[in-house]
């Protein structure tokens, strides 16, 4: 097996980064005299749990060198997350049959379209064929009570749990000249980790002026900025691992940052529609899968998109 040795350093920059969080979070939970909030310790401690279960995911891919074992897994993680946000979220009875042909026909064929790097179809499935299918399917069941939310509901969960998601593995057949994908894959998640890690940091130590306190009343501008920042220099270190130059990494880190922290808004927005405090329990200690990959789903197809306008001839 020949090792790609880029990717084998940033894969264990990743390692170690989780793995000195992993210790702080454990020594504020034991250290109660530090006067640091429970609360605030025990929701560090969840997110770098959800960064493990992640990178775990990632490991399996590297070490099979197959791209195609890591659409399969991140296809389940979209399976898992798309059911958090449907089982939270309003339908009736009559949607029960345009919910079978979400999960069981566009989500799979999202992720195998993903693994035949078909560019034209996957980018356009979901938005094109699938945001077309659903409101005819749901006028076809004859009823009407709802049909708009119940429509623009689905919809949403699709977009927002499989096609943008599914963003994320399709990095790996960019076909990118001279380059081994995985390392675009794999700096894409190191810069999202640790950018999610200086947002929060950078609120709970600096935050003061809250972007939108009917939403959220730890998402700050200074978290925002100080978060998107740090990305940067992220980005700019670890430019070397990608394939683009040090202020085209920058910019690319910066973007990761700003989307991710979107997608951490956005996500609470509708958490707070519904009433709830995270959207699942399936996974002790680690809140729902959806509540730790919302920077994942917003950050990907962007940053996809970029890159291959960027790099790919």
């Amino acid at each position: 097996m020949t090792v790609d040795w880029y990717s084998f350093w940033i894969f264990t920059t990743l390692l170690m980064a989780l793995t000195a969080a992993t210790v702080v979070g454990q020594m504020l939970r034991r250290r109660t005299e530090l006067g640091v909030n429970p609360a605030v310790v025990e929701q560090f401690n969840q997110r770098t749990r959800a960064w493990w279960m992640m990178t775990a995911m990632l490991a399996v891919g590297f070490l099979l060198e197959t791209p195609v074992v890591t659409v399969v897994l991140f296809g389940f993680l979209s399976f898992w997350a798309l059911r958090e946000f449907i089982t939270l979220t309003p339908t009736r009875t009559a949607d029960h049959r345009t919910l079978f042909w979400v999960f069981i026909v566009f989500t799979p064929l999202q992720f195998y379209f993903v693994s035949t790097g078909n560019y034209e179809v996957f980018t356009v499935l979901i938005p094109v064929y699938a945001f077309l299918f659903i409101p005819a399917r749901i006028a076809l069941a004859g009823d009407y009570k709802r049909y708009l939310e119940r429509s623009a509901t689905i919809q949403t969960g699709l977009m927002i749990c499989v096609y943008c998601l599914s963003h994320a593995p399709a990095m790996l057949y960019l076909q990118i000249p001279d380059y081994n994908e995985f390392r675009l894959l794999l700096f894409f998640f190191i810069v999202t980790a640790l950018s999610d890690g200086f947002h929060y940091v950078c609120e709970k130590t600096m935050g003061r002026h809250l972007i939108a306190p009917a939403i959220s009343q730890s998402k700050t501008w200074e978290g925002f900025l100080g978060g998107l920042g740090c990305a940067a220099l992220c980005g700019l270190a670890f430019a070397w691992a990608s394939p683009f130059d040090p202020l085209q990494a920058a910019v690319m880190a910066g973007v990761i940052s700003a989307m991710g922290y979107c997608g951490g808004l956005t996500m609470s927005a509708i958490k707070r529609d519904r009433g709830v405090k995270d959207y699942g329990t399936l996974l002790a200690g680690h809140a729902g899968v959806l509540d730790r990959i919302d920077s994942i789903c917003f950050a990907a197809p962007v940053f996809y998109h970029f890159t291959r306008y960027l790099v790919v001839p």
